[in-house]
């Protein structure tokens, strides 16, 4: 076994776990009222 297998299933574990807590918190921001110039931002796209 190789370290840089271990690492490369590090980095797609970190990966998912950044986009996971994105989505959460932008979806906080918009359920809470405070993110609608975010949700603006997004559904512009």
């Amino acid at each position: 076994m190789s370290n840089d297998e271990d690492y490369g299933d590090l980095v797609g574990v970190r990966q998912r776990r950044v986009k996971v807590i994105a989505w959460v918190v932008i979806a906080a921001l918009i359920i809470t009222g405070g993110g609608a110039t975010v949700f603006a931002l997004l559904v512009q796209r």
